[in-house]
């Protein structure tokens, strides 16, 4: 095989303008308890180091995973792509996958928002590979938070420590996003564990060789429960059984059926998993009581949205640095003022006004899209930091957390695909060569607005729980802060228009919500699902247009301090008209789309069935 070779991209400077300039963590997270130990150095540190590993190690995996794939061995075992097991044991020995983890399980405790950022690097390099520890970390900390101690030690220790792997396993051939369909069952044994028997498909990570055992985190319903998801329980089946002090025991009937052949990420193992077909796999349930598995598995269901909004950014932004990079160095054509003329020397396709376009949109995008992510998660760790000591602004914080979730997954895998649709469009033919990284960050990217919840089930989720949660406050608050910085800036010098243009945006999505409260108090449900992606579409623009514009106004006070030839100045400037394009080419879809919400159009619902076509 010839020398792989890394094409990942990634502009750290955009990361510490966000946390260090926009939402200031040195001031009250990083050195302050629980993340005392935590400073800007040592933020940037992991940053510059972490950047290294992936592009070194992660990123140069990125196209063989791509090519090579998963196989699945004579003997029910899976073979991960060539460098794999390599990447998996220096990333656990650098620390970058356990860096939020308990410091009892070998862990740093860094705050969230660096872990996240972390993950963002990790992700943007090798989706594929960056999915087995992602999942494995998510399953760990569901098991320290619900598990028993000794569940903890057995099984989430070796799992932060990356010595096991883990999964969730939710979906089932018949059920799909119907979780509560499921019918997997557990049947209690007389020693308190229970035989479990059911198949899961789309298993992320759910066979490999990178670790000798895999602790499943499996959605079951014991004999007798009620229907629906609150019938459900969680369990953790491991590959293999093991004793009390983690040994390998033998098997535990966790058969691997199948392998997906997919579209894209053909590096990360999407299996078919039979559990007890042969009677004999054993599961212990998560904790000690029954019937509580959707609420336990919903807590890794949200790491795991958040992890995919990242995958989102990540590939969205590489596409975007690969394609700026290429837009810089080819040439084609005369410029607009010399098109005419066939003499005129060719330009590089940077100098095309529609190219421009093209990339200061990806940019605004993608510039957007991460500063929505660390918002959310320096929201977290404020929560955290303020739990019992200032109760009602922690819950402030979380109540964020909770809003913009849906957000950051559904808009954050949408716009990944788009920016990546975008960046084939720019580099023209070339674009839709394997010669080139975008085709693959394209395939990759399609996935991300399906799993862990489908972005219409995103939009619902806000629309159907988040809105009204804690009786309407978190929503308000949002709203509320859009509105204070709408009115503190109203009047700037240079952003003037597009702040006006986020009030106007800011009042329809106010007036969104208002609808869906009307159409829910009469009964008109069939609305609910025929809009509720628009308006999800509707919230994440204004968040974005709010986020951009105020890394702006940030951006030229800092102007003022830095002179012509300084490094900061033209990132500033990327910062105002990032701002100002967004406010003036994205923003008025939300007034545009606050008028599609009240024409209430029901033609979907109406159309006859065989009125679609008639084949």
């Amino acid at each position: 095989m010839s020398q792989p070779m890394n094409r990942y991209k990634m502009d750290l400077r955009d990361l510490r303008f966000l946390l260090f300039e926009l939402f200031k963590v040195q001031t009250d997270v990083l050195s302050k308890a629980p993340f005392a130990e935590w400073g800007e150095d040592e933020v940037n540190m992991v940053l510059d180091e972490s950047l290294r590993f992936a592009t070194d190690v992660t990123g140069p995996l990125n196209q063989v995973g791509d090519k090579q794939g998963c196989s699945l061995r004579e003997d029910g075992t899976v073979r991960v792509p060539e460098g794999f097991a390599g990447a998996w044991k220096k990333l656990y020995e650098a620390g970058w996958r356990s860096l939020s983890a308990p410091a009892e399980h070998g862990g740093q405790e860094a705050p969230y928002f660096l872990a996240t950022a972390v993950e963002e690097l990790l992700a943007g390099s090798n989706t594929a590979f960056s999915m087995y520890p992602g999942l494995t970390l998510g399953a760990a900390e569901l098991i320290k938070h619900f598990g028993s101690e000794r569940q903890a030690q057995l099984y989430a220790d070796r799992m932060f420590r990356g010595e096991w792997a883990g999964t969730m396993c939710l979906t089932e051939p018949h059920a799909g996003s119907d979780v509560g369909a499921a019918t997997t069952k557990a049947i209690k044994n007389d020693d308190g564990t229970y035989a479990i028997k059911g198949t899961k498909i789309y298993i992320s990570g759910g066979d490999h060789d990178l670790t000798p055992n895999i602790v499943h985190l499996v959605l079951a319903r014991i004999e007798g429960a009620e229907p629906g998801t609150k019938g459900l329980s969680l369990f953790a089946v491991p590959k293999h059984r093991v004793d009390e002090q983690g040994a390998i025991t033998g098997t535990n009937d966790v058969v691997t059926v199948s392998l997906e052949h997919k579209m894209g990420i053909n590096g990360s193992c999407t299996a078919v998993l039979q559990f007890g077909d042969e009677d004999a796999c054993i599961g212990e349930l998560v904790g000690d009581v029954e019937h509580r598995g959707i609420k336990q598995m919903f807590r890794m269901m949200n790491f795991a949205r958040i992890g995919v909004a990242v995958q989102g950014l990540s590939v969205a932004s590489s596409a975007y640095l690969n394609t700026l990079e290429y837009a810089k160095d080819r040439t084609q054509g005369p410029g607009i003022d010399s098109w005419k003329d066939p003499s005129a020397p060719k330009v590089s396709i940077l100098k095309h006004p529609n190219i421009r376009r093209d990339l200061l949109d990806m940019k605004a995008k993608v510039e957007g899209i991460r500063a929505l992510i660390t918002k959310l998660t320096t929201h977290q760790d404020r929560a955290v930091a303020l739990q019992g000591v200032d109760d009602e602004a922690a819950a402030y914080h979380q109540g964020q957390v909770d809003l913009l979730t849906p957000l950051a997954k559904a808009y954050g895998s949408d716009q990944g695909f788009a920016v990546c649709e975008r960046a084939i469009q720019v580099f023209g033919g070339a674009g839709y060569l394997q010669d080139w990284p975008i085709e693959q960050y394209l395939r990759d990217a399609k996935i991300f607005s399906i799993y862990e919840g489908t972005n219409a089930i995103q939009a619902l989720d806000l629309v159907g729980r988040k809105l009204g949660q804690a009786g309407g406050k978190n929503a308000q608050a949002f709203l509320g802060d859009v509105a204070k910085f709408v009115a503190a800036h109203r009047e700037h010098p240079e952003l003037a228009d597009g702040v006006a243009v986020l009030g106007k945006a800011q009042e329809a999505v106010a007036g969104g919500a208002m609808q869906f409260l009307q159409w829910f108090q009469s009964g008109k449900m069939a609305h609910i699902p025929l809009s509720a992606e628009c308006y999800l579409e509707m919230v994440s623009e204004l968040c974005l247009g709010w986020l951009l514009l105020e890394s702006a106004v940030v951006s030229i006070e800092k102007l003022k301090e830095v002179s012509d030839g300084h490094p900061d100045k033209m990132f500033y400037e990327g910062k105002k008209y990032a701002a100002l394009y967004f406010a003036r080419n994205v923003l008025p879809s939300v007034m545009a789309k606050a008028k599609t919400l009240g024409t209430a159009d029901t033609s979907a619902v109406d159309i006859p069935d065989d009125a679609f076509a008639t084949v």
